[in-house]
């Protein structure tokens, strides 16, 4: 095959008419450069440097390849300057899965946060929910998910670093028990639930372990809808609380339940996955996270 050494040897004694100087400018010996040059004329099945006197000049061939190995070699020094920033740890690419939550309302920051540490980091961010995401991690068509726990699967790596609350949502005004409502109390009121993977799946087993069975007379896949909701007065709901944290407006009332209901957010990728400075930086700044 043709190389990058055998080009520039063609190119160099183009420009300056003699093997010794085009060795001198590579640093190399005159036997190198016409062993190169050699190669390269055998590939090609055509002679492209001819000795006219003491002058080594491009045969007709060698004027038209000439073109040629020129743009080649500006290419490949224009590709080599493009991964500079990435040797260098400038850039680099983050492709992150996450639900629905934490794309809203914990992503963007620990996001802003990686970008001003490394401007050249390109980030992307994939919506779905826990089973797809884990999919697409696993395939590698993601390099990193934040998920709601459990997420289990042999090729993957977990690690908890965020711990959210579950609170009751109710209108603005609405009278909350003393020491917030348990199952009995919300089972009489009109439940709109999160339809979202693990999280309903953890609100399910908080009724279920008082003996109730939840039933919702709305379910939604959007916190955001059902806290619209509620605020006009539509009913009651059990929602994390990093999704309520900037409900600065005043509309909603909220309180832990009792007992406590906590789920649990983890960063997941593949046990393999090799840990470029870019996917450092995203999961830093996600252990870094603060309401």
């Amino acid at each position: 095959m043709i190389n990058l050494d055998q080009l520039a040897a063609f190119v160099s004694v183009a420009e300056l008419g003699s093997f010794t100087a085009a060795a001198d400018r590579a640093g190399v010996t005159q036997p190198a450069v016409s062993l190169q040059i050699k190669l390269l004329e055998q590939r090609l099945g055509v002679r492209l440097i001819e000795r006219v006197g003491r002058r080594a000049q491009p045969s007709a061939a060698g004027v038209e390849f000439l073109a040629h190995a020129r743009k080649i070699i500006e290419q490949c020094d224009t590709a080599l300057d493009a991964m500079a920033p990435y040797k260098e740890g400038a850039a680099g690419r983050v492709r992150i899965g996450s639900g629905g939550t934490a794309s809203i309302h914990l992503l963007p920051r620990a996001i802003a946060a990686a970008k001003k540490r490394m401007s050249g980091l390109e980030i992307t961010v994939k919506i779905g929910n826990t089973d797809e995401i884990l999919r697409d991690l696993e395939s590698n068509a993601l390099d990193l998910a934040v998920v709601t726990l459990p997420a289990a699967a042999r090729s993957l790596e977990v690690q908890i670093f965020y711990e959210d609350e579950l609170l009751a949502v109710a209108p603005r005004g609405s009278d909350m028990p003393e020491g917030g409502p348990d199952a009995t109390f919300l089972q009489q009121k009109v439940m709109m639930l999160y339809d979202g993977g693990n999280t309903r799946q953890a609100t399910d087993k908080w009724f279920a372990d008082a003996g109730i069975r939840a039933q919702p007379v709305m379910e939604f896949g959007s916190v955001e809808a059902i806290k619209e909701l509620v605020a006009a007065g539509l009913g009651w709901s059990v929602l994390p609380s990093l999704a309520l944290r900037r409900d600065r407006a005043g509309y909603l009332a909220t309180s832990p339940v009792k007992p406590r209901l906590v789920r649990q957010l983890g960063i997941v990728m593949r046990r393999d996955k090799h840990l470029t400075r870019g996917l450092r930086e995203i999961v830093k700044c996600l252990r870094d996270f603060k309401d």
